[in-house]
C-alpha cells in the first residue's frame, strides 16, 4: 500500500490555494492537511499537523516572509518545505535555500513536475525548477562575479530606498559594513552608484523590481 503524504498548502491567495488543491485532489498518495495564509498560520499549523511536506509561497502579505517561515519551520525540526513562487531572483533563491528549503519550484510548472516535486520531498530528495538550477550553476561557476547572499540582502535594501544608516540597523551591520558591501556590489556590477547598481540587478534577475 502507498503511504499517504500530508501537505500543507502556504500562500496568501485564496484563488491559488483553490488551484493548488484541485492539482492534488486527483492523487491517491497526497492528503490536505491543511492551509495558511500567512507565515506565521504556517508555522504554528506545521508544528500543530504534522505534515510531511509544507508547499510554501514567499511574498505571503505584510506579516512574515515566506523564506523566515520556511527557516522556524526547518530549525525545529519540522517537515520538509518545498517552495512553489512566481519568483526566481537570485535574492529569493538563495535566501529560500539557506532557510533550508528542500526544493524550489514555480508557479507555472506543469502540473506532473508539482507532483513529482512533492514525493521527492516526502522521500528526503529534493526539486529545482530548470531555470533556479540554470542560476545556482552559474553562480558556481563565476563565484568572483557572482553577488553573495549579504551582498544581494544589502542591494535589496538599497532598491527599496534605505539609506546606508538605515541598513545598518535592519541587517545589524555598521555603515562602515554596508558601504564595503556597496563598493564589492559595484565592482562585480560594473557601475559607479547606488542607481545603477540596482537597474543593473534588476536587468539580471538578481533582485526583484522595486
Amino acid at each position: 500500500m502507498t503511504a499517504v503524504i500530508r501537505i500543507l498548502l502556504v500562500d496568501d491567495h485564496p484563488v491559488v490555494r483553490s488551484g493548488l488543491r484541485a492539482m492534488l485532489a486527483g492523487q491517491d498518495d497526497f492528503e490536505l492537511a491543511g492551509q495558511a495564509a500567512t507565515g506565521e498560520e504556517a508555522v504554528e499549523m506545521a508544528r500543530r499537523l504534522s505534515p510531511d511536506v509544507v508547499l510554501m509561497d514567499l511574498r505571503l502579505g505584510p506579516g512574515m516572509h515566506g523564506s523566515e517561515a520556511t527557516r522556524r519551520i526547518v530549525a525545529t525540526g519540522g517537515p520538509r518545505v518545498l517552495v512553489l513562487t512566481t519568483f526566481d531572483t537570485d535574492a529569493d533563491i538563495l535566501a529560500a535555500v539557506d532557510a533550508g528549503a528542500t526544493g524550489y519550484l514555480l508557479k507555472d510548472a506543469p502540473q506532473h513536475e508539482l507532483h513529482a516535486a512533492i514525493r521527492s520531498a516526502a522521500a528526503g530528495g529534493s526539486a529545482l525548477a530548470p531555470s533556479v538550477a540554470s542560476r545556482l550553476l552559474g553562480r558556481m561557476r563565476a563565484p568572483d562575479t557572482t553577488l553573495s547572499p549579504r551582498e544581494l540582502e544589502v542591494l535589496t535594501q538599497v532598491a527599496g530606498g534605505l539609506s546606508n544608516r538605515e541598513i545598518s540597523r535592519r541587517l545589524f551591520l555598521s555603515e562602515t559594513t554596508v558601504k564595503t558591501h556597496l563598493v564589492r556590489i559595484y565592482a562585480k556590477l560594473g557601475v559607479d552608484s547606488r542607481t545603477a547598481a540596482v537597474a543593473a540587478a534588476t536587468r539580471r534577475g538578481l533582485i526583484r523590481p522595486a
